[in-house]
């Protein structure tokens, strides 16, 4: 037998790759049945997929895949049965990146109906009577529960910021477009972004830097100097619960003992009239993206969904430009709201995931920083009155990715 210090790199990858999948196999094996985080789990082609690894960063990790992104050799059926058994013949671009780099593809996890609306099985890991989040609920679900360390997930609205925040795990949506959505069964157009899950700041960045050769920073280095944070509550400050505005109380107050400054800031109204626009623009488009699921599979979807299609559609041509000029205002607005700011601190969430696998829970402090298209992190942040877990959101300018992942992981750290 082979001393383990004699192996050769390549075989001790294989091995370690081979050892974390049957690891998170077993996690699987003792806790789906109450999580159901996967849409399509198949173990057997898990150990080939681990066994076929390749080296690179990520090599030998195992990542879930939110089912609205196609992957060649499992379903992708989008949470509809409008869909179902579909065999996608090539992966998604993020996929095949991933693949790249080295990673593991698991299995397919649980999305809502398209990413939008329907709700899925999946419970939250925390306390299986509520809700993990939605779009990405697998993803979160999964990552919370040790199904797999990184997932992707993605945003139209609030789908991997909110989740993230509800299961007490790390979410990143990077700057919009970062990842490309060649394989995604895209909804909205102009909000669609693809980013990833996961039980660190760091990880997140790991991830994002593998699957793009992009310098996302190394989080974890301590920063040269404390942070100047913008303390952002949004045009929905109005819909946070009393956990979260005590949470948002005591991230501020951490930061500040640890050295940052933070300041009230209250947006322009510019930034009020795209939020309210949000509905239009992601509803509208989303219409034109199932023109044929709504013309030949209309029974297989969803009453909400068809009522929110019907809604979308009847908006009409001016109303959804109107919405887009009003999201481009506010990008074009957004440096100079926050000169002299290093990020903005905000709510992930308006408080605990709600009791229930219903209703995924409300995006009110996620769709201005989706619309914005710049990045998101949300970290955990303790838990509230039930023992669910929180999150507190960092978001920053277009492009600056690296710095908002490393400011994130700073708040995390104030928070001990």
């Amino acid at each position: 037998m082979t001393d383990t210090a004699d192996l050769t790199a390549t075989t001790a990858l294989a091995a370690i790759s081979a050892d974390l999948t049957e690891a998170c196999l077993d996690r699987i094996a003792s806790r789906e049945e109450t999580i159901r985080a996967f849409a399509w789990l198949d173990p057997a082609q898990a150990r080939r997929a681990a066994a076929a690894a390749g080296q690179g960063p990520l090599a030998g990790i195992p990542i879930g895949v939110k089912d609205v992104i196609d992957t060649a050799d499992l379903p992708a059926q989008y949470g509809s049965p409008a869909w179902a058994g579909h065999r996608p013949r090539a992966d998604a671009a993020c996929v095949a990146a991933a693949r790249a780099a080295g990673a593991v593809v698991i299995g397919k996890t649980v999305t809502t109906e398209f990413a939008t609306r329907h709700p899925g099985p999946t419970a939250n890991p925390a306390n299986v009577k509520h809700t993990p989040g939605g779009s990405s609920s697998g993803s979160a679900a999964g990552v919370a529960a040790g199904f797999f360390p990184i997932a992707f997930g993605t945003q139209t609205a609030g789908s991997i910021i909110r989740p993230a925040a509800y299961c007490g795990v790390t979410g990143f949506k990077p700057t919009y477009g970062t990842l490309h959505r060649a394989g995604m069964k895209v909804m909205s157009e102009s909000l669609d972004t693809i980013g990833v899950m996961a039980r660190s700041v760091a990880d997140c960045a790991l991830a994002m830097a593998a699957m793009t050769g992009g310098d996302y920073g190394a989080p974890d280095t301590r920063a040269p100097r404390p942070p100047r944070l913008a303390l952002v509550m949004g045009p929905s400050a109005d819909q946070a619960a009393p956990e979260t505005l005590a949470l948002m109380e005591r991230v501020a107050e951490a930061c500040r003992r640890a050295g940052a400054t933070v300041t009230p800031l209250a947006l322009p109204d510019v930034f009020a009239a795209a939020y309210a626009a949000h509905p239009t623009v992601m509803n509208a488009e989303s219409a034109e993206a199932l023109g044929w699921e709504m013309a030949h599979a209309r029974a297989l979807l969803s009453p909400v969904l068809r009522e929110r299609m019907e809604w979308g559609h009847a908006q009409g041509a001016a109303a959804l430009a109107a919405g887009r000029a009003a999201f481009a205002a506010a990008r074009a607005a957004f440096p100079a709201a926050i000169e002299g700011f290093d990020a903005v601190l905000t709510p992930a969430a308006p408080g605990e995931a709600p009791e229930g696998l219903g209703w995924t829970g409300d995006p009110a402090f996620n769709t201005l920083w989706t619309l914005l298209h710049g990045p998101c992190v949300t970290v955990p942040a303790g838990v509230g009155p039930n023992g669910l877990p929180l999150g507190a959101q960092v978001a920053g300018r277009i492009g600056d990715d690296a710095a908002v992942l490393g400011w994130a992981a700073w708040v995390r750290a104030a928070l001990g």
